[in-house]
């Protein structure tokens, strides 16, 4: 069973770690969290691919390098963070009820 995964993403190459799910199952982390290269490639490319948009969007923690790169790219003024729970210190907050698939709480 392979350990890795190669990747290439607008030239910048990665093998990401498998990671076994079940007997014939695995899946790749893709993490871009500390590596700004690949950071700064992905951002461009989901720019390149992006319909016209308002806003971008992301969910809290992984997603964050990359909106934020994004962001800086299109020389956007802000990003939204999706989070679970409001934090003290945010201020007005939108907030909506949802059922995730990955918590059994809503």
């Amino acid at each position: 069973m392979k350990t890795v995964y190669p990747v290439n993403i607008g030239g910048v190459c990665r093998d990401l770690p498998l990671c076994k799910l079940n007997e014939s199952l695995q899946i790749a982390a893709f993490v871009v969290i500390g590596d700004w290269e690949l950071t700064e490639a992905c951002a461009k490319e989901l720019l390149a691919r992006a319909p016209e948009y308002d806003y971008i969007l992301t969910a809290e923690a992984k997603g964050i390098p990359i909106a934020h790169e994004m962001a800086r790219q299109a020389k956007d003024n802000y990003y939204v963070v999706a989070r679970k729970a409001p934090k003290l210190y945010m201020k007005e907050v939108f907030e909506v009820d949802v059922r995730s698939i990955t918590t059994a709480k809503e």
